[in-house]
């Protein structure tokens, strides 16, 4: 299958994008390469990803380009049976500052997405939205069904564009899924998220800082998981016109994984507590039984069996990956 993958040459993206080759499709990738993190990253990522064309059986070809500018898209349109929309602006706490930018891209470039795929005919459009647009809860865990009150520019963006494109399976017979992520963590993650910092401060000696009292609690749902989830839609119908919950459907909460990692790590130190941050949810918690039933998705990792492979890759990587999270 002919697939492009937006914002394909960040994580989620990059996962998927490398995935896909490896299992045969030919993945066109659009990525603006924005520097909200070290871009050396997402280079790293095209690598990769290039290297499995090398070996595989699929194809891969990068774009630099962006999902606000029509052009850039029609560039990597041409030619696709299905589009995985990963593309967006990241970050719940730089959103606060700065939040007309979060709709610039995340809302009408999902739009410019949504048009050109109604305009190319094509056969789906898989979009990344966030558990971001469920805000405060008003009871655990969330199914879809929970009202979306999001508490951050970031999550309303992000309620918007997953929005516009369930009114677009609806109204313009475009087959469209959300899949609303729930705090994905993994190799190659973004340097500055609790898990990865937590692992660096630890090797290096440094006691893990926790933000707030640390019982806010995360549904923390490992990248191979996620990978599962779009995989499976490239084949059925089942979800067109819904969001889904992509989650571990376990929580956890953040001063328990600050100790668990320390205690793998350098069970001499004492954690750290500094001032949380206003736009931070309190509660995440993911209720994936409709994706279970439509998807048949089922996550395989429990947040301790990730965190020790994600351990085991940063070790794995540490002399390139390292530095990028100790300057984040």
């Amino acid at each position: 299958m002919d697939l492009l993958v937006t914002g394909g040459a960040g994580f989620i993206g990059g996962h998927l994008a490398e995935t896909f080759v490896a299992d045969g499709h030919d993945v066109v990738v659009l990525d603006s390469l924005d520097p909200f993190y070290d871009i050396q990253i997402k280079k790293h990522t095209i690598g990769q990803c290039r290297q499995r064309a090398e070996t595989g059986e699929g194809s891969y070809q990068f774009i630099e380009g962006d999902i606000r500018d029509p052009a850039d898209i029609e560039a990597g349109i041409d030619g696709a049976e299905m589009i995985l929309h990963q593309a967006a602006q990241a970050g719940v706490r730089r959103s606060v500052e700065d939040p007309r930018r979060y709709n610039e891209v995340n809302v009408d470039g999902t739009l410019n997405l949504l048009d050109a795929a109604r305009a190319n005919d094509i056969e789906r459009v898989v979009c990344a939205s966030s558990s971001s647009v469920y805000g405060k809860p008003r009871s655990l865990p969330y199914d879809e069904e929970h009202p979306t009150t999001p508490v951050s520019p970031y999550g309303a963006s992000k309620l918007a564009s997953e929005r516009y494109a369930c009114a677009y399976s609806e109204v313009y017979d475009l087959s469209a899924v959300a899949l609303r992520y729930f705090t994905v963590y993994g190799p190659r993650m973004r340097p500055n998220m609790a898990i990865s910092n937590f692992v660096s401060r630890c090797l290096n000696g440094d006691p893990p800082v926790v933000y707030g009292d640390g019982r806010q609690t995360r549904d923390f749902t490992y990248i191979e998981d996620i990978v599962a989830a779009n995989r499976a839609l490239l084949s059925t119908a089942a979800a067109d016109g819904q969001a889904l919950n992509i989650g571990s459907t376990d929580n956890i909460e953040i001063r328990a994984l600050a100790a668990e990692i320390r205690d793998m790590l350098a069970p001499e130190l004492e954690l750290v507590y500094d001032e949380r941050h206003a736009a931070d949810a309190e509660h995440t918690h993911a209720d994936t039984s409709k994706a279970a039933d439509l998807l048949g998705y089922e996550p395989t990792h429990t947040i301790r069996e990730g965190v020790a492979a994600f351990v085991e890759w940063y070790r794995e990587n540490r002399d390139w990956y390292e530095p990028l999270v100790r300057a984040s």
